[in-house]
């Protein structure tokens, strides 16, 4: 181990022996009492040293030898040392390809700061590469989210959609321009390609297109994300469209924005939380027009209208529904876990609501409350209700 000091937190001194690690109430830090001999040798915990030169160094300033493991002991404690040479064999099999490690500099900065563990920042950049997700859709939210996912390390990001793109599909850091009239799969697949921080695991294109179990080597989907250039299928998804993922157990998120209105969630760990089938029970029990306007809506019957989805809008929520996969994906519980985020323009307000599990929903999440599956891990943890 070379400790060193996590450099994404600024370091300020509040007064004379007290330091501050971080600006933000989330992830801030105070150490204390800190005296003036041991706030200069904080100086040297910047990763070029292992312990036992830290302890020389300490002797030569003067300092018990203790001084070294003492402070690394309580910043530790403190979750403020990580190990440049930490994380296990996947940090090492990045650290084996400088190139797309300095591409990914921020996002370790960032996982950094999530983790308390020496190290667990790189440990969890380098457990994304085997990962894989697959997006539907290919318009103005799912390809720059499958963009944004693909550059954030994740190593196979399917996409699947069908027809050709349009002018209207094109947008900064989704398609571009050259896009229009190719296939929207293929346009979209080539962005993930090019956005990636290096060459990903090989695929299946055929397989992927038909949306087949992964063959023999292929990894599971770690997660699916249902994001259609019409955001009416990921505001009032389809049970019957997302029953195999619950039959297998794949977690899935909705994503999408319709009638200028964008959605980020549910979140939905099979199960554990509440699915498509549970939104449809609990809306037609409070509101008994639902299911006749649901089969107007669904009937197709109106007349072909572009999507009214605001650029600024749609890649906000391409952003947002980006973090909070990548969250689940480093094995996290993100605020979508059984719930729907949703703003609507001109305010942009969010706002969350809780989606309760239907109890005559044969998905069964009903019957197991505080139970969630955590993250690509399969772990699982409780959650407090409501």
């Amino acid at each position: 181990m070379r400790p060193t000091v996590k450099p994404a937190l600024r370091r300020a001194w509040r007064e004379r022996q007290t330091v501050q690690f971080g600006v933000t109430p989330a992830h801030a830090v105070t150490v204390g009492p800190v005296d003036t001999a041991t706030g200069s040798f904080l100086q040297l915990l910047d990763g070029t040293r292992g312990l036992p030169l830290l302890r020389e160094e300490a002797r030569a300033m003067g300092l018990p030898e203790s001084v070294a493991d003492e402070l690394v002991r309580r910043l530790t404690a403190a979750g403020l040392i990580d190990d440049p040479v930490g994380g296990g064999p996947a940090a090492d099999a990045l650290r084996e390809r400088p190139a797309d490690l300095e591409r990914l500099r921020p996002d370790l900065a960032s996982l950094s700061v999530l983790d308390r563990e020496p190290g667990a920042g790189m440990r969890r950049l380098g457990a994304r590469r085997p990962l894989r997700v697959q997006v539907r859709g290919a318009g103005r939210v799912v390809a720059a989210l499958a963009a944004v996912l693909s550059a954030s390390g994740i190593g196979r990001v399917d996409v699947l959609d069908g027809g050709h793109a349009q002018a209207w599909d094109v947008s900064p850091g989704g398609l571009p321009q050259r896009s229009v009239g190719e296939r929207r799969d293929a346009a979209a697949r080539r962005l993930v390609r090019h956005s990636a921080p290096g060459p990903a695991p090989r695929t299946a294109p055929d397989r992927v297109r038909r949306a087949e179990p992964p063959g023999e080597g292929e990894p599971p989907l770690s997660l699916v994300i249902l994001a259609p250039r019409d955001g009416f299928a990921a505001y009032v998804p389809d049970p019957a469209v997302a029953e195999p993922w619950v039959s297998a157990g794949t977690p899935h998120l909705y994503a999408g924005v319709i009638e200028a209105t964008g959605v980020v969630g549910p979140l939905v760990l099979p199960g554990g939380t509440a699915c498509a089938g549970c939104l449809a029970g609990t809306r037609a029990d409070r509101d008994p027009g639902w299911p006749r306007m649901l089969a107007q809506w669904r009937s197709g019957h109106g007349p072909a209208t572009v999507p009214a989805c605001d650029l600024g809008l749609a890649t906000t929520v391409a952003g947002l529904a980006a973090a909070h996969a990548l969250s689940f994906l480093d094995g996290e519980l993100p605020a979508s876990t059984g719930a729907r985020w949703e703003a609507s323009l001109p305010l942009l307000d969010w706002r969350a609501e809780r989606l309760a599990p239907h109890p005559d929903c044969p998905c069964g999440a009903a019957g197991r409350p505080g139970r969630e599956r955590l993250g690509a891990t399969g772990a699982t943890q409780d959650t407090m209700a409501g």
